[in-house]
Protein backbone atom coordinates (compact mmCIF):
# COMPACT_ATOMS: atom_id res chain seq x y z
CA UNK A 1 0.00 0.00 0.00
CA UNK A 2 1.39 3.62 -0.62
CA UNK A 3 0.15 4.67 2.43
CA UNK A 4 -0.23 2.27 4.98
CA UNK A 5 -3.29 2.74 7.82
CA UNK A 6 -0.09 2.40 10.45
CA UNK A 7 3.33 2.83 10.42
CA UNK A 8 4.81 1.02 13.69
CA UNK A 9 7.97 2.31 14.51
CA UNK A 10 10.55 0.59 16.71
CA UNK A 11 13.79 2.46 18.32
CA UNK A 12 16.71 0.24 18.25
CA UNK A 13 20.01 -0.18 19.75
CA UNK A 14 21.52 -3.26 20.67
CA UNK A 15 18.18 -5.19 20.48
CA UNK A 16 19.10 -8.49 18.21
CA UNK A 17 18.28 -10.58 21.36
CA UNK A 18 14.99 -8.85 21.61
CA UNK A 19 13.66 -7.91 18.52
CA UNK A 20 12.64 -10.88 17.45
CA UNK A 21 9.73 -11.04 19.74
CA UNK A 22 8.29 -8.52 19.89
CA UNK A 23 7.90 -8.55 16.34
CA UNK A 24 6.91 -11.96 16.31
CA UNK A 25 4.00 -10.68 18.44
CA UNK A 26 3.59 -7.38 15.80
CA UNK A 27 2.77 -10.40 13.13
CA UNK A 28 -0.18 -11.58 15.97
CA UNK A 29 -1.32 -8.18 16.19
CA UNK A 30 -1.31 -7.87 12.34
CA UNK A 31 -2.94 -10.87 11.70
CA UNK A 32 -6.05 -10.41 14.22
CA UNK A 33 -6.54 -6.38 12.48
CA UNK A 34 -9.88 -6.17 10.66
CA UNK A 35 -8.19 -3.72 8.56
CA UNK A 36 -5.96 -6.49 7.45
CA UNK A 37 -2.30 -7.31 7.54
CA UNK A 38 -1.35 -4.63 4.46
CA UNK A 39 -2.01 -1.65 6.43
CA UNK A 40 0.96 -1.97 8.26
CA UNK A 41 4.77 -1.00 8.00
CA UNK A 42 7.32 -1.50 10.28
CA UNK A 43 10.18 0.40 10.46
CA UNK A 44 13.14 -0.28 12.75
CA UNK A 45 15.26 2.32 13.38
CA UNK A 46 18.95 1.07 13.99
CA UNK A 47 20.20 3.81 16.62
CA UNK A 48 23.93 3.46 15.81
CA UNK A 49 24.06 -0.35 17.09
CA UNK A 50 27.23 -2.67 16.91
CA UNK A 51 25.28 -6.04 16.96
CA UNK A 52 23.24 -7.49 14.72
CA UNK A 53 19.74 -5.40 15.45
CA UNK A 54 19.57 -3.85 11.58
CA UNK A 55 20.42 -7.23 9.83
CA UNK A 56 17.68 -9.14 12.05
CA UNK A 57 15.22 -6.30 11.62
CA UNK A 58 15.81 -6.82 7.64
CA UNK A 59 15.25 -10.64 7.82
CA UNK A 60 12.32 -9.93 9.25
CA UNK A 61 10.79 -8.00 6.88
CA UNK A 62 10.97 -4.62 8.85
CA UNK A 63 11.96 -1.64 7.48
CA UNK A 64 15.40 -0.30 8.48
CA UNK A 65 15.64 3.41 9.00
CA UNK A 66 19.45 4.42 10.52
CA UNK A 67 19.92 7.34 12.83
CA UNK A 68 23.58 7.62 14.33
CA UNK A 69 22.80 10.37 17.18
CA UNK A 70 22.71 8.31 19.70
CA UNK A 71 19.10 9.54 22.03
CA UNK A 72 16.00 7.88 21.58
CA UNK A 73 14.07 10.96 21.08
CA UNK A 74 16.36 11.34 17.56
CA UNK A 75 15.42 7.86 16.87
CA UNK A 76 11.43 8.12 17.34
CA UNK A 77 12.06 11.22 14.67
CA UNK A 78 13.56 9.09 12.65
CA UNK A 79 11.29 7.08 11.83
CA UNK A 80 8.53 9.43 12.15
CA UNK A 81 10.01 11.17 9.51
CA UNK A 82 10.11 8.47 7.26
CA UNK A 83 6.84 6.73 8.16
CA UNK A 84 4.16 7.39 5.28
CA UNK A 85 1.52 5.44 7.33
CA UNK A 86 -1.86 7.47 8.61
CA UNK A 87 -1.36 6.38 12.33
CA UNK A 88 2.29 6.86 13.64
CA UNK A 89 2.91 4.16 16.36
CA UNK A 90 5.81 4.06 18.78
CA UNK A 91 7.38 1.09 20.79
CA UNK A 92 10.33 -0.04 22.18
CA UNK A 93 12.37 -2.61 20.93
CA UNK A 94 12.21 -4.86 24.13
CA UNK A 95 8.69 -4.69 24.73
CA UNK A 96 7.81 -8.29 25.16
CA UNK A 97 4.24 -8.73 23.38
CA UNK A 98 1.01 -6.41 22.56
CA UNK A 99 -1.71 -7.31 22.78
CA UNK A 100 -3.96 -8.64 19.70
CA UNK A 101 -6.37 -6.37 19.58
CA UNK A 102 -4.13 -3.18 19.48
CA UNK A 103 -4.78 -1.66 16.43
CA UNK A 104 -8.55 -2.32 16.24
CA UNK A 105 -8.79 -0.45 19.54
CA UNK A 106 -6.72 2.21 18.15
CA UNK A 107 -8.90 2.78 15.29
CA UNK A 108 -11.97 2.38 17.66
CA UNK A 109 -10.68 5.51 19.77
CA UNK A 110 -9.56 7.20 17.02
CA UNK A 111 -13.15 6.89 15.08
CA UNK A 112 -14.52 9.39 18.02
CA UNK A 113 -12.55 12.03 17.77
CA UNK A 114 -12.40 12.27 20.99
CA UNK A 115 -8.60 11.99 20.93
CA UNK A 116 -5.65 13.41 19.76
CA UNK A 117 -3.18 10.70 20.44
CA UNK A 118 -2.82 8.51 23.23
CA UNK A 119 -0.98 4.68 24.65
CA UNK A 120 -1.99 1.40 25.57
CA UNK A 121 -0.67 1.12 28.91
CA UNK A 122 1.82 -1.95 30.04
CA UNK A 123 1.76 -4.46 32.36
CA UNK A 124 4.86 -6.76 33.30
CA UNK A 125 6.27 -9.62 32.01
CA UNK A 126 7.16 -10.87 35.74
CA UNK A 127 5.79 -9.53 39.47
CA UNK A 128 7.67 -9.50 43.00
CA UNK A 129 6.87 -6.92 45.76
CA UNK A 130 9.87 -4.76 44.49
CA UNK A 131 7.84 -4.38 41.57
CA UNK A 132 4.35 -4.26 42.84
CA UNK A 133 5.25 -1.10 44.99
CA UNK A 134 7.25 0.55 41.84
CA UNK A 135 4.39 0.20 39.56
CA UNK A 136 1.74 0.96 42.59
CA UNK A 137 3.76 4.24 42.82
CA UNK A 138 3.42 4.94 39.38
CA UNK A 139 -0.06 4.58 39.02
CA UNK A 140 -1.75 7.68 40.29
CA UNK A 141 1.05 9.94 38.17
CA UNK A 142 -0.81 8.18 35.36
CA UNK A 143 -4.49 8.47 36.63
CA UNK A 144 -3.72 12.38 37.55
CA UNK A 145 -2.19 13.43 33.89
CA UNK A 146 -4.17 11.13 31.96
CA UNK A 147 -0.67 9.91 30.26
CA UNK A 148 0.52 6.36 30.03
CA UNK A 149 3.21 4.48 28.58
CA UNK A 150 3.57 1.01 26.24
CA UNK A 151 2.53 1.42 22.49
CA UNK A 152 1.99 5.14 21.83
CA UNK A 153 -0.17 6.30 19.46
CA UNK A 154 -1.17 9.42 17.03
CA UNK A 155 -2.00 10.39 13.53
CA UNK A 156 0.84 11.48 11.51
CA UNK A 157 -0.19 15.08 10.74
CA UNK A 158 -0.31 15.82 14.47
CA UNK A 159 2.87 14.16 15.22
CA UNK A 160 4.22 16.80 12.39
CA UNK A 161 2.22 19.21 13.97
CA UNK A 162 3.90 19.36 17.16
CA UNK A 163 7.56 18.76 16.06
CA UNK A 164 7.61 15.45 17.02
CA UNK A 165 9.78 14.08 20.01
CA UNK A 166 12.36 17.13 21.38
CA UNK A 167 15.74 15.81 20.58
CA UNK A 168 17.01 17.70 23.43
CA UNK A 169 15.76 15.56 25.85
CA UNK A 170 18.18 12.24 26.75
CA UNK A 171 15.47 11.00 28.90
CA UNK A 172 11.27 11.76 29.71
CA UNK A 173 11.08 12.49 25.96
CA UNK A 174 7.85 10.83 25.98
CA UNK A 175 6.61 12.45 28.71
CA UNK A 176 7.14 15.78 26.56
CA UNK A 177 5.65 14.34 23.28
CA UNK A 178 2.48 13.37 25.30
CA UNK A 179 2.12 16.75 26.70
CA UNK A 180 2.72 18.27 23.37
CA UNK A 181 -0.32 16.35 21.73
CA UNK A 182 -2.26 17.18 24.90
CA UNK A 183 -1.85 20.80 24.60
CA UNK A 184 -2.53 20.55 20.64
CA UNK A 185 -5.91 18.54 21.22
CA UNK A 186 -7.21 20.95 23.79
CA UNK A 187 -8.87 23.39 21.08
CA UNK A 188 -10.23 20.43 19.16
CA UNK A 189 -11.80 19.07 22.93
CA UNK A 190 -9.69 16.55 22.65
CA UNK A 191 -8.06 14.48 24.85
CA UNK A 192 -5.66 11.44 25.04
CA UNK A 193 -6.56 8.08 25.58
CA UNK A 194 -5.55 5.01 27.71
CA UNK A 195 -6.45 2.00 26.25
CA UNK A 196 -6.20 -0.48 28.79
CA UNK A 197 -8.15 -3.20 27.89
CA UNK A 198 -5.26 -3.67 25.07
CA UNK A 199 -1.75 -3.49 27.61
CA UNK A 200 1.46 -4.45 26.28
CA UNK A 201 4.00 -6.22 28.48
CA UNK A 202 6.91 -4.85 29.37
CA UNK A 203 9.94 -5.86 29.38
CA UNK A 204 11.66 -6.21 33.20
CA UNK A 205 14.96 -6.02 31.84
CA UNK A 206 16.41 -3.28 34.06
CA UNK A 207 15.10 -4.97 36.70
CA UNK A 208 16.59 -7.73 36.16
CA UNK A 209 19.94 -6.18 36.08
CA UNK A 210 19.44 -3.65 38.82
CA UNK A 211 17.39 -5.51 41.32
CA UNK A 212 13.50 -5.49 41.91
CA UNK A 213 13.40 -2.27 44.26
CA UNK A 214 16.15 -0.13 42.77
CA UNK A 215 13.77 2.51 41.27
CA UNK A 216 13.20 3.70 44.34
CA UNK A 217 16.50 5.09 44.88
CA UNK A 218 16.66 5.72 40.88
CA UNK A 219 13.66 8.17 40.94
CA UNK A 220 15.48 10.44 43.20
CA UNK A 221 18.32 10.56 41.75
CA UNK A 222 16.72 10.98 37.98
CA UNK A 223 14.97 14.15 39.63
CA UNK A 224 17.67 16.03 41.09
CA UNK A 225 19.46 15.33 37.62
CA UNK A 226 16.87 16.59 35.89
CA UNK A 227 16.33 19.47 38.13
CA UNK A 228 20.18 20.20 36.94
CA UNK A 229 20.08 19.97 33.29
CA UNK A 230 16.20 19.08 31.96
CA UNK A 231 17.75 17.64 29.08
CA UNK A 232 19.48 14.96 31.20
CA UNK A 233 22.55 14.78 28.99
CA UNK A 234 25.50 13.72 30.85
CA UNK A 235 24.08 12.50 33.98
CA UNK A 236 23.04 9.72 35.67
CA UNK A 237 20.57 9.77 33.58
CA UNK A 238 22.53 9.45 30.54
CA UNK A 239 24.27 6.55 32.66
CA UNK A 240 21.41 4.70 32.82
CA UNK A 241 20.12 4.49 29.62
CA UNK A 242 23.19 5.02 27.20
CA UNK A 243 26.06 3.47 28.49
CA UNK A 244 28.27 2.47 25.28
CA UNK A 245 28.27 -1.52 26.47
CA UNK A 246 24.45 -2.10 26.93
Amino acid sequence: MTHPRFSVIIPAFNEERYLPRLVSSLGTAREAYRGGGNAFEVIVVDNASTDRTAAIASSLGCRVVHVEKRAIASARNGGGRAASGEVLAFVDADTVRLHPRTFDAIDEALATGRYVGGATGVTLERWSVGLAVTFALMVPLVWVTGMDTGLVFCRREDFLAVGGYDERRYFAEDVAFLVALRKLGRPRRQRLARLTSVKAVASTRKFDEHGDWHYLAWIPRALVALLRDPTGKGSAIERYWYRPGR
